[in-house]
């Protein structure tokens, strides 16, 4: 589980990568996922996007199958 701490714009998350809580940048994206230009404007999707600050790991996760 995600928890906040003292650093600036982060918060301790388990890193698979280091195998440790790390600090992690954590923002919301807006992904397009549709390759056929008519639909694009329909298809997009929020993802949550984590950075380890550590390791410089990414991952994203499409928030509609949080």
């Amino acid at each position: 589980m995600a928890t906040t701490d003292n650093s600036f714009n982060g918060i301790t998350e388990y890193c698979d990568e280091c195998e440790l809580e790390t600090i992690h940048e954590v923002s919301v994206q807006i992904r397009t996922e549709s390759v056929k230009e008519e639909n694009a404007q329909f298809s997009r999707e929020p993802y949550r996007v984590s950075e380890c600050q550590r390791c410089g790991a990414r991952s994203s996760q499409r928030m509609n199958n949080a």
